[in-house]
């Protein structure tokens, strides 16, 4: 089965300046553990006879137009409720979260659109009014797909999310401004602007935070795998450091101090700095095993513990990897 590798190598040094494995382990003092990483239209009562619904030819007519005051009424009560549906969405800090926030807003949003469009406006925004409704129920079907994105974590932050659905979120908006202008009407719900596809990334070593690595131990970290991630290693409760590799790449950091520690790593496409996290194409995953690295003081010798991991899957790996719900991955 194919895993990624983690591996460790007991360090001695004579006088600290010998350096020999002493670890139980494969040949070269390295043991190896590795892991995988509209309004309804009125019937006719009977052939050639007049409905009180309709005209004298049988074509339904359009009910009484709102004043603009009470237009302006049944916008503003639609308007709150979508503008704080999408505020949460933007709000959420997990893919987890994001999740149902996606799916809270395309129901108020397609809820909106039902409702405004069972109105009659005054007739001076008419053609405004419907391409509202129309922009609402747009929005609400990519909202829909969008959900289905989160889930299978295409997508994985609200960014992504609103940067995905593209020129939908500017037509929403344009036919808000268009309604708004035309009367002061409350139909502008958007307020943030989608940008085109990104793939931020940081440099290979770079720390999102660090504990002072003052330890003798090291740990090699080989990403050879497609997309860039993320390495965090938690003592206990403590966050010792968390580091950007990118892929195809590899990075030593020294200095781990003792402990014993659980290493979580996430993988994705596209740095949000702000939201600490992937926009696309996200995993998160940690090794079934802790590591220990451990110091031995003797009257000659120094010994400590080194460690060797790879983030992609190899033949012959024995260290295991477990997905992790992302509200539980460290933030």
């Amino acid at each position: 089965m194919a895993v990624p590798r983690l591996m460790t190598c007991a360090l001695a040094l004579v006088t600290l300046t010998a350096c020999t494995a002493t670890v139980d382990g494969p040949t070269g003092g390295e043991p190896v553990v590795r892991g995988v990483a509209g309004a309804p239209g009125a019937e006719h009562t009977g052939e050639g006879t007049p409905d009180p619904s309709t005209g004298e030819s049988g074509t339904p007519t359009s009910g009484t137009a709102l004043t603009p005051d009470a237009y302006k009424s049944e916008l503003a009560a639609r308007q709150k409720a979508m503008k704080d549906a999408l505020t949460s969405m933007m709000g959420a800090r997990s893919v987890k979260s994001l999740d149902s926030r996606v799916e809270r807003a395309e129901e108020s949003l397609r809820g909106a659109a039902d409702a405004l469009a069972a109105l009659t406006p005054p007739a001076e925004v008419q053609a405004q009014h419907q391409g509202y409704v129309s922009s609402l129920r747009e929005f609400s079907a990519q909202l829909g797909s969008a959900l289905g994105k989160v889930g299978n974590r295409d997508v994985c932050t609200s960014g992504g999310v609103l940067t995905d659905m593209g020129g939908t979120l500017k037509s929403l908006d344009e036919a808000g401004e268009a309604l708004a202008s035309a009367g002061d009407y409350p139909a502008d719900v958007i307020t943030v602007k989608g940008g085109s596809k990104q793939n931020r990334r940081l440099r290979t070593g770079q720390f999102l935070r660090k504990e002072n690595l003052n330890g003798r131990s090291s740990l090699q970290i080989d990403n050879g795998s497609s997309r860039d991630a993320v390495v965090t290693l938690m003592r206990g409760k403590t966050k010792a450091f968390s580091v950007y590799m990118r892929k195809k790449s590899k990075f030593k950091v020294r200095g781990v101090r003792d402990g014993s520690y659980k290493i979580f790593f996430t993988h994705g496409v596209d740095w949000d700095g702000k939201q600490r996290a992937f926009t696309r194409t996200c995993s998160f995953e940690r090794f079934e095993k802790s590591v220990k690295f451990k110091t031995t003081y003797t009257s000659t010798q120094i010994l400590w513990h080194d460690w060797r991991i790879t983030l992609h899957a190899i033949s012959g790996g024995n260290a295991p990897t477990d997905p992790v719900d992302p509200d539980d991955f460290p933030g």
